[in-house]
């Protein structure tokens, strides 16, 4: 292992790129619930932005086949160019490797479907060719079959690939709570997709600490009332 791959990731050190997103590539995802495959998915794209992390976003034959990126995560970069191509492989297309290269950083996060296909190859080609270091998302990407994400994970982990999920990359970024111009940011998207850590956040945060509800303002709660 390589001295740079014990670098913790850091909002300067890294760029991340989201590979075909689409509906299509989506409904063939049977290693992850695909609705918690999209609520990691566009959690990391908010913790992304919070952190202000260059960000490229890949598409694949969207008018013949794959259909639209997710709306949720393109709401997230609304004046983000988005990367057509043809190859199942992102390294196959020029512009994807002039972004990655304006970008400046070695390190890439990759977020993708399917993790056997387009993550597999774009990684391994982009280790050989581009000399890049790869941590790849791995509940941020789906593959069609358990068996296909898993070995698929197996094989780029071979030759280097680092797996991470989206909430320890997120707070990888965040490394200290004292940091507080991501602090609030960071806590939002917690309470919004983190499941029940989130939930144990409202509930400390309204319950312990008595701080309003975040739901928006305007629900009355009834006393209880005994039925005669």
């Amino acid at each position: 292992m390589t001295t740079s791959k014990l670098e913790l990731l850091t909002p300067a050190n890294c760029q991340l790129i989201f590979i075909d997103h689409q509906p299509q590539m989506a409904f063939g995802v049977q290693s992850i619930d695909r609705q918690v495959l999209k609520n990691n998915t566009v959690a990391l794209a908010k913790a992304a932005k919070v952190f202000n992390i260059p960000t490229i976003i890949t598409t694949v034959e969207t008018e013949s086949f794959s259909g639209n990126t997710y709306p949720e995560l393109l709401d997230v970069f609304p004046e983000k160019d988005i990367l057509e191509r043809t190859s199942m492989n992102s390294w196959d297309d020029q512009k994807v490797r002039d972004a990655l290269a304006a970008n400046g950083k070695r390190k890439v996060v990759v977020a993708g479907l399917w993790t056997e296909v387009c993550n597999n190859s774009f990684s391994l080609c982009a280790i050989l060719e581009g000399d890049y270091e790869i941590y790849m998302v791995a509940d941020a990407s789906g593959g069609t079959s358990k068996e296909a994400h898993d070995f698929a994970m197996q094989r780029m982990i071979q030759v280097g690939v680092i797996p991470v999920t989206w909430q320890q990359v997120m707070l990888e970024w965040q490394r200290d709570w004292a940091h507080r111009e991501t602090y609030d940011a960071v806590m939002n998207i917690v309470k919004e997709h983190s499941g029940a850590y989130g939930m144990g956040v409202d509930y400390a945060y309204t319950m312990v600490h008595k701080a309003p509800s975040r739901a928006k303002p305007g629900h009355r709660t009834l006393a209880p009332v005994a039925a005669k």
